[in-house]
């Protein structure tokens, strides 16, 4: 009986199971960002767009992106998949049946809804127009389109950068805009969900006589790429980067906004990039379509791979490091995969080990113990902090042209921190602060960027929010972040961004080096502002002064001519007792030679000489005087010019040699 009911017990216990990560994201797809078909539809375009910027930045070449969601009807849908429309033959069985009687109700509310419009519009009054909610039936599919000049695909490689999850060329130790080698994996993954079609890739490197074309979706059990077509097309134009066609389930009307601020401030920080966003809808007059110009050809460089800080590994990370170039000894290992760790200081480290290590010893006999001794080390050893030589980021001067050319402040200023380490990742962060400005409501407008991306979600949690709201005493720079029009921008570039959740959505508030990164460049374009307000306001209120000078120049030159008449009107033996210099101006008063107006021009010359400079300075500050002089300006052929950047906050100069 005993071993019956073991026997019993066994075939109980429920099975082992694993889940490949396809499926994993698949059914956790709001930690990437997948949340709702709307957010769904704006992390597919970011997505896209990211991998496109990194392809054409990853070639030196300037990005040119053009990105189209087209909306496909359901009728359009069902041809796509095959797929006949069908007449309801049982109403009640839907969403959205109504009886009779709900029916009445509906259409007495409709009524009185117009009728309350219909008097609102006589009255003058401004009219607001209900939504109309949609029932769960009411799906909407878009076609989202991302095609760039980038550095394209290999032919063979297509399939698995695409069609399986957790494999990129991303995951090398340096700054990029994305890190868990998701990205278009998961619009593939969403569209197989959402619609069930494939996406379609065409790809070209450069020199390529061939346009690679792939038709593919994705196994998300196995996580293997199902390829339905994989060929190769003449590619006559000689172009070079990858188009990709992707059909998912969205909803342009509530994340419509979200979408365009997301090309938008794209555009700020991309200022070398030129993006063409177009959206077709099911009816012309709903179309759009918005170009955003590249405005210079200064591009920030490729951020290069870098070596690990001793602080900033762990013991897994060691392993892994040692099991890809186990041949290393061990002051070969020290010195070659970690930064801060010269020849001299990896030995002083080796005798600090212990008896059972040598410089020479292969790091593939290194026993589990003795790889902990190493951490524990690297842990509490002291090490220089690594360089910024690793960070690319986008520049003051970009920083300003993309805040002038998307926002027309009145005014902006700009700074970019010095290196400062986290964890052992060094990271950099830039900040602009701008006065007025058109789209730019009043108050505290905060635009936050990581890695030169955009974060549109989840800002009350922000660092840069928080420092910005919080810790910034905005009144001490002569702004009020009530009133004006301020806008804040802070980009952080680090090999490491601490965000939260993999959504990528927003930096934590708790670390500190970071959040006094942030306040400290905050400070520092505050602190230029208030020099220009207080100039400005000096200017201000002297050229007031002057325009109150002028306002009594008629009165005090009445006055003091009715003076000067009435005492050359007197006998000559009276205007002896004045100075020489005084008679001579009575005798030219009794003469007329010096008049009303005479006294008149003469007061208004002096006004004038003694504001001429603080005005010219007031209206240079103001934009109303520009200094302007001739030039010749010859074309230079950029591409084969050999000519050294110097870069300023305003301009970079390219010296030719």
């Amino acid at each position: 009986m005993d071993s019956k009911k073991v026997k019993a017990t066994k075939t109980q216990d429920p099975a082992l199971k694993q889940k490949s990560p396809a499926e994993f994201f698949s059914e956790n797809k709001n930690i990437a960002g997948f949340d709702n078909p709307g957010k769904s539809l704006y992390t597919t375009v970011r997505e896209l767009v990211e991998n496109a910027l990194d392809s054409a930045e990853s070639i030196a070449e300037l990005p040119t992106i053009e990105v189209t969601i087209e909306e496909i009807s359901k009728s359009k849908f069902n041809a796509m998949i095959g797929l006949v429309d069908h007449e309801r033959v049982d109403a009640e069985l839907y969403d959205d049946y109504e009886n009779e009687k709900a029916r009445e109700k509906r259409l007495a509310k409709e009524a009185r809804e117009q009728e309350r419009q219909a008097k609102a519009i006589a009255a003058g009054k401004k009219v607001t127009v209900p939504k109309a909610g949609k029932g769960r039936g009411d799906t909407v599919f878009y076609k989202v389109s991302c095609k760039d000049n980038g550095k394209g695909m290999p032919h063979d490689d297509i399939p698995n950068m695409l069609g399986r999850v957790l494999s990129g060329t991303k995951y090398g130790l340096k700054q990029t805009r994305g890190k868990f080698g998701l990205g278009a994996k998961m619009a593939l993954i969403w569209s197989k969900m959402s619609t069930g079609l494939p996406i379609e890739i065409s790809s070209a490197m450069k020199g390529q006589k061939f346009i690679s074309f792939c038709r593919l979706d994705i196994d998300i059990h196995k996580n293997i790429p199902n390829v339905h077509v994989l060929e190769k097309k003449p590619n006559t134009t000689g172009w070079h980067g990858a188009e990709i066609h992707v059909t998912i389930e969205g909803n342009w009307t509530t994340y419509r906004s979200k979408v365009i601020s997301y090309m938008r401030q794209m555009a700020v920080i991309t200022p070398y990039a030129q993006f063409l966003f177009r959206y077709r809808a099911g009816t012309p007059e709903k179309n759009v379509s918005v170009q955003f110009v590249r405005r210079t050809d200064v591009m920030p460089p490729a951020p290069p791979e870098t070596k690990y800080h001793p602080s900033a590994v762990d013991l897994l990370l060691i392993k892994r490091l040692i099991a890809e170039k186990s041949k290393q000894t061990l002051i070969q290992y020290l010195q070659q995969d970690f930064v801060s760790i010269n020849k001299s200081y990896a030995e002083r480290l080796i005798g600090e080990m212990g008896p059972d290590f040598t410089p020479k010893m292969l790091v593939k006999d290194l026993t589990d113990q003795q790889l902990v001794r190493i951490h524990q080390l690297f842990r509490q050893a002291k090490f220089d902090d690594p360089d910024g030589d690793c960070l690319s980021p986008a520049g003051e001067y970009n920083l300003r042209l993309g805040i002038t050319k998307e926002l027309h402040p009145d005014m902006v200023a700009t700074c970019q921190g010095n290196v400062q380490v986290f964890e052992g990742h060094p990271f950099i962060v830039e900040a602009a602060v701008s006065l007025g400005g058109k789209s730019v409501k009043p108050g505290l407008n905060i635009f936050r960027f990581a890695n030169r991306i955009p974060l549109l979600f989840e800002q009350g949690g922000d660092v840069i929010t928080r420092t910005a709201t919080k810790r910034i005493s905005w009144s001490a720079y002569k702004i009020s972040h009530l009133q004006d029009k301020v806008g804040v921008f802070v980009s952080i570039v680090s090999t490491k961004i601490p965000f939260k959740g993999t959504g990528k959505e927003y930096i934590g508030d708790d670390i500190t080096e970071i959040a006094s990164g942030v306040k400290s460049a905050i400070q520092q374009c505050c602190i230029q502002l208030k020099a220009k307000l207080v100039r400005q306001k000096a200017a201000r209120d002297k050229l007031e002064r002057k325009k109150n000078l002028s306002r009594y120049i008629p009165d005090v030159s009445r006055a003091i001519y009715g003076v000067l008449a009435s005492i050359a009107n007197e006998r000559e033996a009276k205007r002896q007792k004045y100075e020489p210099d005084s008679r001579e101006i009575l005798h030219k008063v009794a003469d007329k030679e010096v008049t009303e107006v005479t006294l008149s021009r003469k007061l208004t010359q002096y006004v004038d000489q003694v504001d001429a400079e603080l005005a010219l300075d007031y209206a240079t500050q103001s934009g109303l005087v520009k200094a302007r002089e001739p030039i010749s300006l010859a074309g230079v052929d950029w591409n084969q010019a050999n000519y050294l950047e110097l870069h300023s906050p305003v301009c970079v100069m390219k010296l030719l040699s």
